[in-house]
């Protein structure tokens, strides 16, 4: 898709698209109002400046619409929508040995036990086993700085899905 496509897709659809990259309405919605876009680097300066408007809600929203890491059935069947614009996030736990993928599964649940809400990474370019790291090293973290970091791997994430639009 061009740049000029997705500035005159009707609303509904280019909706859609921004939901694909971020599931939070209350960045989607702006981002679809916000068209024309005059370039690349103007879409992801909108994105950018939406973030700090989001509340808890609509981090918990945008973390909903992931699967887990290392739940490759979760993500192909769950989240088929995304499948194009997700696919490569999680080519290291594609690969991963099966202890390495159970340990992920343990690790997930329990930090969807303590925080409420599923471990959220931009797992690009990483193996299953620095996911499994990082999930490791933000276990002892508090709610509050989970949203955070969450919330900010989900802006990595929409941003890498931003650029498989165009």
């Amino acid at each position: 898709m061009t740049l000029q496509e997705l500035n005159t897709l009707p609303a509904a659809e280019a909706l859609t698209l921004f939901r694909d990259c971020c599931a939070a309405d209350a960045w989607a919605q702006p981002m679809v109002d916000s068209r024309p876009y005059a370039s690349a680097e103007a879409l992801h300066g909108t994105a950018r400046a939406l973030w700090p408007n989001l509340h808890e809600t609509d981090w918990l929203v945008a973390f909903e619409a992931h699967p887990k890491i290392g739940d490759i059935k979760s993500l192909k069947a769950k989240y088929a929508s995304t499948e194009a614009l997700a696919s490569g996030e999680q080519s290291g736990a594609r690969v991963a040995p099966e202890d390495v993928l159970q340990r992920l599964k343990d690790g997930n649940d329990a930090y969807l036990k303590k925080f409420g809400f599923i471990f959220i990474v931009c797992a690009t370019g990483k193996s299953a086993e620095q996911m499994l790291e990082l999930l490791h090293q933000r276990l002892p973290n508090t709610r509050e700085e989970e949203i955070r970091i969450a919330a900010a791997e989900q802006a990595k994430i929409t941003h890498i899905r931003l650029d498989k639009l165009l």
